[in-house]
């Protein structure tokens, strides 16, 4: 397989999510990374590919693709947001979506309820996969994979302060921070120590974003002393936000740096019993 196609952004058109299960307590999902919608919402939308492309986080499934057990949304977070509450899972209104019209006119109910539909099937499967594993192991750690814009004033403006939008921003907002405080720790140590390209990444907890997605809140609700749900948004470095093209090293090393962290997280579960 050549660089460019190892590379390339993992989204069938006729699927909502794809699924791999192995033999760990490791968990990565990559519920942003679609970008197709159903035929029925080309019409009615008013957002063009590139600008649909641009608020959701390509890439982000070839991260984890080492880990071993994985969960990938390919529909764009403009059919359905999984990592909002359903009430708020369609954006029908700009304000619900960066201030973008994405629609021509108000979509119609049916269509609305169609993918709200997705949202409550996703939620019974994320269930049913994690039960799963809870009863092999007993624990588990799901890292919820997104990623963020930082260059929101145009390509060749200024980025966003790097104060406040940290290379790596890890949202722990709903979780039990004593109970899970050990991985979380051990999880940012590992990024923070690893190599990456002849650097150490910064690494910071609820600055840009502090986790208060829908997933990582079913997680800890419904999983609440078995389930550690760690919210991880890498700054779009390792990418042009406004053209979509990718960094192939940069990506090759966020995927090496996330692989670096399983063995870490096994173990301290492991400790934990």
């Amino acid at each position: 397989m050549s660089a460019k196609q190892s590379l390339e952004n993992f989204s069938p058109s006729d699927a909502w999510w794809s699924m791999e299960r192995g033999d760990s307590p490791i968990v990565a999902t990559a519920i942003h990374n679609g970008h197709h919608i159903r035929n029925d919402l080309r019409l009615p939308m008013a957002l063009s590919s590139e600008d649909r492309l641009r608020e959701e986080d390509p890439f982000t499934e070839f991260t984890i693709r080492d880990v071993p057990n994985r969960v990938v949304v390919h529909r764009s977070r403009f059919e359905v947001d999984l990592n909002r509450a359903r009430d708020a899972a369609v954006y029908v209104l700009p304000e619900q979506a960066w201030g973008l019209n994405v629609w021509k006119q108000t979509p119609a109910a049916d269509l609305v309820e169609a993918s709200l539909g997705v949202h409550d099937d996703y939620y019974a499967m994320l269930g049913a996969f994690l039960r799963g594993i809870e009863r092999n192991f007993g624990r588990f750690v799901v890292l919820d994979i997104h990623s963020y814009n930082h260059r929101r004033n145009g390509r060749d403006q200024s980025p966003t302060d790097r104060d406040a939008a940290p290379e790596i921003n890890i949202g722990t907002s709903s979780m039990d921070r004593v109970r899970w405080g050990g991985v979380v720790d051990a999880f940012m140590e590992t990024l923070s120590s690893f190599e990456f390209r002849g650097r150490r990444m910064d690494v910071r907890e609820n600055i840009a974003f502090q986790g208060k997605g829908e997933q990582t809140r079913f997680i800890h609700e419904t999983f609440p002393e078995t389930g550690c749900a760690i919210a991880v948004e890498f700054k779009k470095f390792f990418m042009d936000e406004w053209t979509g093209m990718p960094d192939p090293e940069a990506l090759q090393a966020l995927r090496a740096m996330l692989a670096s962290t399983i063995p870490v997280l096994e173990d301290t579960l492991a400790a934990m019993r």
